[in-house]
């Protein structure tokens, strides 16, 4: 073979490995997205969030964990857009920015500490905003009531009335109404649905509208009438929430106060006297005092909170 042939040769191999490699490489980053795709869908992730979301490639490996999937549902009953990897993603950010600033600023003692706070706060941000998105529940069910009270005075079903409901409310009652008319709408019974939405959205006040609207639709009977009366004491207990929120506010901003004093009085100190933090916390009877002392605020501020905590 002369050395035209043999370039030609070499030239024409060379091109089909590029386009075989080409080919090749498109077949495995579409396989790649296919099957990411495939796992949200398992993983009943919104098609909103398949594209483009940050920390899409966490989120998919903590929604595998029972841990990811009970985030998750948690993340559902605050009604906020973060997944949760991008949650886990800030929590760890938030936690390693605590300790990181905990060493610097007071010792090194008081690192894990501050770490081990900021994964409570993390914790109870989630707590918080689903006790906000159903108190916001809550103050709309007056306003829920009366709408169902009149699509059913109209001749509507309960199932319409629900959806006709979820078009007229804002959230969250609307969102939550939504998802139970969807519910219903594949098949799931009044019962299943409204369990569902109290799952969500735990209160007394949703327990007995859905214990309501459940025995109605099974034994009959006057849903008008019941739902009116519903309305008048869904108006009444908001009244006497609200009193009692504004009269226990007091002591809700002393429970949050105590641990504020204390870590003011932490940075006081190091500030009148530079390095006083670092060497008591480097005697093991300087820990011991801080951690009784650290726990004394804690356990002062869980009893303020219990003793302002008042089930109407």
């Amino acid at each position: 073979m002369n050395t035209p042939t043999m370039a030609l040769a070499v030239l024409g191999v060379t091109g089909l490995a590029l386009v075989l490699g080409v080919w090749g490489l498109h077949a495995w980053s579409g396989g790649r997205a296919d099957r990411a795709a495939l796992v949200d869908r398992l993983a009943d992730v919104p098609a909103a969030e398949r594209h483009a979301v940050p920390f899409a490639g966490l989120d998919r490996r903590v929604r595998r964990t029972d841990w990811g999937r009970r985030l998750a549902a948690r993340l559902a009953a605050t009604g906020t857009d973060l997944t949760p990897g991008q949650f886990t993603a800030a929590a760890l950010g938030v936690v390693g920015g605590a300790w990181l600033v905990a060493d610097i600023v007071l010792a090194p003692f008081f690192g894990p500490i501050a770490a081990l706070l900021a994964a409570w706060a993390v914790s109870s941000f989630l707590g918080w905003r689903r006790r906000v998105r159903t108190e916001r529940f809550i103050a709309q069910l007056p306003e829920l009531a009366r709408v169902l009270a009149n699509a059913t005075q109209a001749g509507l079903a309960l199932r319409t009335a629900v959806g006709m409901a979820a078009e007229e409310l804002e959230a969250p009652a609307g969102e939550e109404l939504r998802k139970v008319a969807d519910a219903m709408t594949l098949g799931h019974s009044i019962e299943d649905a409204m369990a569902e939405l109290q799952e969500r959205l735990p209160s007394r006040e949703l327990v007995v509208l859905v214990t309501t609207l459940v025995l109605s639709s099974r034994a009959g009977g006057s849903v008008v009438e019941s739902l009116r009366n519903l309305t008048v004491t869904l108006e009444e207990r908001k009244e006497t929430r609200r009193e009692i929120r504004t009269q226990m506010s007091q002591v809700t901003v002393t429970a949050y106060a105590v641990p504020v004093i204390g870590i003011g009085s932490l940075l006081l100190l190091d500030r009148i006297m530079p390095g006083s933090l670092g060497a008591m916390t480097g005697s093991g009877a300087g820990r011991i005092a801080v951690l009784v002392a650290l726990g004394l605020y804690v356990v002062g501020f869980a009893l303020i909170r219990r003793m302002s905590r008042i089930d109407v």
